[in-house]
């Protein structure tokens, strides 16, 4: 029995760009299609402004099943990722899941761009600015050639500093400050919102026809981002894990789960399957990412596949099982 490792942050971003994850993601997507890969059903629990989430998935074929979990606190967060062996139950890895998961949440975006926007648009509108702006404006820019990405968030200094900072890493794209939600979304093919908005800021009639919008931050119910309207116009939603969106996303709760449409929302993982990509009749489409453990084990299973070939990791001691003192 070999023992488990702990892989750092820094062994993952050695290991992995965030293209690498989108084609990792591709093919965990075609895993979950065919019944190879299955989630287990998201769950998680609030205090005040704080919640615990609690993800997973098996993917026996590749002799691993996992577990991320995570406290999202105002003061911080501190994701591990968790890998067992899918026979034996025994640990495999930890790995530590910042950069991971924001190669994660922004690579699901990728991949739903890559299929879902238009093949021309060079366009993208960013709305937010905090922990995981950055890797959504990469992920779009590792699928459609970007010319400009126009970003605003409330804070002024907040989008200033980001511009920045994005400018920095993208020096072939024009990022440009938008004083309101409506300004940078005007005429704009990709809109991607990364919000912690508690309150629908993108309405329809502020979206061009034939728009792509990948619906990033409301994963809880106290959270919206998308006005109902914006659905009306909606030619195909389509979600990352549609359980977790029935009981968590309150945008398509509202539009599709009151009044019993579920059917009319599609699972990306069929559109990666099936290549359903967008139709030139389309209007608005819209990827609602909830976040899912299908993603989180496939990159999981590539970064320790990735860390064997190399070497990498902290070997940790193997669990025993030791009686408990009963008396």
């Amino acid at each position: 029995m070999t023992s488990p490792i702990w892989i750092s942050e820094q062994n993952v971003v050695d290991l992995m760009s965030l293209p690498d994850a989108i084609g990792a993601l591709e093919q965990g997507l075609a895993l979950q299609a065919s019944g190879e890969a299955r989630n287990m059903v998201k769950t998680h629990v609030a205090w005040d402004e704080n919640n615990l989430h609690a993800i997973g998935a098996t993917v026996p074929g590749s002799g691993l099943v996992g577990t991320k979990t995570w406290a999202h606190t105002t003061g911080g967060t501190c994701p591990l990722l968790l890998l067992f062996d899918s026979t034996t139950g025994q640990l495999k890895a930890i790995i530590e899941a910042f950069a991971l998961g924001q190669m994660r949440t922004g690579g699901i975006s990728g991949v739903a761009t890559r299929w879902l926007a238009r093949r021309d648009a060079d366009v993208l509108a960013l709305i937010g600015t905090g922990k995981q702006a950055l890797a959504q404006l990469a992920a779009v820019a590792a699928v459609r050639p970007l010319r400009q990405v126009r970003v605003f968030s409330p804070s002024v200094e907040k989008r200033r500093a980001f511009i920045e900072r994005a400018r920095q890493t993208f020096s072939n794209i024009e990022i440009v400050e938008s004083g309101s939600v409506e300004e940078a979304v005007k005429d704009a093919p990709i809109i991607t919102t990364v919000t912690r908005a508690t309150q629908p800021f993108l309405l329809a009639s502020m979206v061009a026809p034939g728009a792509h919008i990948n619906a990033v931050g409301a994963i809880t119910e106290e959270r919206l981002e998308l006005a109902d309207d914006v659905f009306s116009r909606c030619a195909r939603a389509v979600v990352d894990d549609l359980s977790a969106a029935q009981k968590l996303s309150m945008e398509l709760i509202r539009t599709y789960g009151e009044a019993q449409r579920w059917n009319e929302v599609s699972s990306l993982c069929d559109v990666v399957a099936r290549e359903r990509g967008r139709n030139a009749s389309d209007d608005i489409t819209v990827f609602k990412a909830m976040g899912m453990g299908v993603s989180d084990l496939a990159l999981g299973v590539e970064i320790l596949a990735r860390a064997a070939r190399a070497g990498v990791g902290i070997e940790l001691p193997t669990p025993l099982r030791i009686a408990p003192r009963l008396a």
